[in-house]
């Protein structure tokens, strides 16, 4: 049984978030600030953690790199009151999966929580499957159906990225940081030119569609 962590001051709202998680069959915990979702986290078998942001003594910012520090693979998803493209962006930048705007549904965070450990499980493996194209991270190979591709590393490497976690959003500077290293100093927009080669190599596969969100990135859509 998966155990998700909810980490937010409002005690109103972890008891609802709560109950719907466990409803759902998850485990839960609890934190009412980031300080105290850190110490929970040490001492808890985790598997996803929902944080909002305002929080005190420690705030949700904070704590996501903390978390990130600790774990990278970690699920996370972001409560946020405003749902400012800025705070999607800094959530995106810092490592945070998915997120949701306050007031919420507690149903749609329920899906979206299966989701993100859906996402997780397919990002820990080295093989990636989605419709009839599988990438091969131990052998660099892509076979869609019975053909087999050659991609240049770049590209393969962003397209295995992608596909890792379908649906997440991914801003230039996270995917240049993650492929190029943080070390690259040319033009971020080298993204940009990958991006069209994959969608022109790929334009009659219809099993997915790498998507332009306006303002944040680019993220992997799979169609089955």
């Amino acid at each position: 049984m998966p155990t998700i962590l909810v980490a937010d001051d409002d005690a109103n709202i972890r008891e609802l978030v709560c109950l719907f998680l466990r409803n759902d069959g998850f485990a839960t915990a609890e934190a009412a600030d980031g300080k105290e979702a850190l110490t929970v986290y040490a001492t808890t078998h985790v598997d996803l953690v929902v944080l909002d942001i305002m929080m005190p003594i420690m705030d949700g910012w904070t704590l996501c790199k903390e978390l990130r520090r600790a774990n990278p693979d970690l699920p996370l998803l972001m409560l946020t009151a405003r749902g400012e493209t800025w705070e999607k962006v800094k959530g995106f930048e810092l490592g945070i999966d998915d997120y949701l705007t306050k007031p919420f549904d507690p149903l749609e965070l329920t899906v979206r929580v299966r989701a993100l450990l859906k996402r997780y499980r397919i990002g820990t493996t080295q093989t990636i499957q989605f419709g009839n194209v599988i990438l091969d991270r131990q052998t660099y190979k892509v076979m869609r159906g019975t053909e087999s591709l050659t991609l240049p590393l770049k590209e393969f490497e962003l397209l295995y990225k992608l596909a890792g976690t379908p649906g997440q959003v991914y801003t230039r500077e996270q995917l240049i940081d993650q492929i190029w290293g943080i070390d690259y100093t040319g033009d971020d927009r080298t993204i940009d030119v990958h991006i069209k080669r994959l969608r022109e190599r790929f334009a009659t596969t219809p099993d997915f569609r790498i998507e332009t969100v306006r303002g944040l990135g680019y993220r992997l859509e799979v169609y089955e």
